[in-house]
């Protein structure tokens, strides 16, 4: 017991470049500063969360309705959705930060990726229904899947778009 108790103290060989409380090697996060503590850590971070609450309703209904037009431009465009699914991404992203005054938040940014999907997957279901009944009358063929593909792609490329530009966009 007293030869575990000693290896335990043994591993508290650092300490918080904030606070100073004593951390082991297992607990400490490693930031550009020096090494700190989870307490240190959570309350930087909510620092930087500047989210309000009517932010994630007016964020994911503007996610949801315009990555809703997005996806529903696939239809036309096809091939073209590699491109255009990334800039609606940031598009969307953009639109939300305009609506939320640029406030950041990481919960935020994965509610706004959620309603991204949610605007997404009517025209899937959608899509789903048509190919069901082309299969049920007899008329499927492999290109049939061509417009399902696209709006899976859509989403596909659009979320991390919009995520990776709320998250990580700096600028004022």
């Amino acid at each position: 017991m007293t030869n575990h108790k000693h290896q335990h103290e043994q591993e508290v060989t650092l300490r918080c470049s904030r606070c100073g409380k004593p951390i082991t090697p297992a607990e400490a996060i490693q930031t550009p500063t020096g090494y700190r503590c989870s307490d240190c850590v959570r309350k930087q971070q909510k620092t930087f969360d500047t989210s309000q609450p009517l932010d994630y309703v007016l964020g994911v209904a503007a996610a949801a309705i315009l990555s809703f037009i997005g996806s529903w431009l696939t239809s036309f465009i096809g091939f073209f959705t590699i491109l255009l699914a990334p800039a609606a991404g940031v598009a969307i992203a953009e639109a939300v930060r305009f609506i939320t005054k640029r406030r950041r938040g990481k919960r935020l940014f994965r509610w706004v990726s959620a309603g991204v999907i949610l605007g997404g997957l009517p025209l899937i279901a959608i899509t789903l229904i048509r190919l069901i009944l082309l299969i049920s009358v007899g008329s499927f063929s492999l290109f049939s899947l061509f417009p399902l593909g696209y709006q899976i792609l859509y989403l596909v490329m659009a979320v991390p778009s919009a995520y990776y530009r709320l998250s990580g966009s700096r600028r004022l």
